[in-house]
């Protein structure tokens, strides 16, 4: 969705108030938990839905 929406990880990092590390480890999908106010900071911010950045990968 940052792509998309030719959004840079710093860029979106300081509009939604979230530190650039925190955010790369979100979007490298590393995170093992996200809250809800920051789901809807990212969604806000990219005008997307959860199911539009997010993806269930089953244990391997």
């Amino acid at each position: 969705m940052m792509a998309k929406r030719k959004t840079a990880l710093g860029e979106l990092a300081e509009r939604i108030d979230i530190t650039p590390a925190n955010l790369s480890v979100l979007k490298t999908g590393k995170a093992k938990a996200i809250r809800f106010s920051t789901l809807e900071a990212i969604c806000q911010e990219l005008n997307c839905q959860p199911g539009d950045i997010l993806e269930y990968k089953p244990d391997q």
